[in-house]
């Protein structure tokens, strides 16, 4: 059950980190003409502090040290971010969708894969 909770936390933890996230590409894309992958890289950095804080105090409940988390987290979310970005290139190249929505769909990627790491590595003690 324990991993409901955490799941449950972290989702409220993303919410908050997606709003941020989606509205700064979405303010970048579509208001200050910037291209998808600058959009992307200011978005995910605006939420990543924010995240960090969150999930090691409330959804993970961590007592590993403050260093070591920060620089796995640091490490999670860098594959991630790849991981999500690559796969941004491929929904660019094949969906004739708007930028925005490929934005959407691999930040839903990229959290589910977030968790994951974050549950079995970052936050481990």
């Amino acid at each position: 059950m324990k991993v409901w909770k955490q799941a449950i936390k972290y989702g409220i933890v993303g919410a908050g980190n997606t709003l941020i996230t989606a509205l700064v590409i979405w303010v970048m894309l579509k208001v200050l003409d910037c291209s998808a992958v600058v959009s992307n890289v200011v978005g995910y950095a605006a939420g990543v502090l924010n995240s960090f804080v969150w999930n090691k105090q409330w959804t993970f409940e961590s007592h590993a040290g403050w260093r070591r988390s920060a620089v796995r987290f640091g490490l999670v979310f860098a594959v991630c971010y790849v991981l999500q970005l690559a796969l941004l290139f491929v929904l660019e190249a094949v969906l004739p969708i708007d930028a925005y929505y490929n934005q959407l769909i691999a930040m839903a990627f990229y959290t589910v894969i977030n968790f994951i790491l974050n549950k079995v590595y970052t936050f481990k003690e």
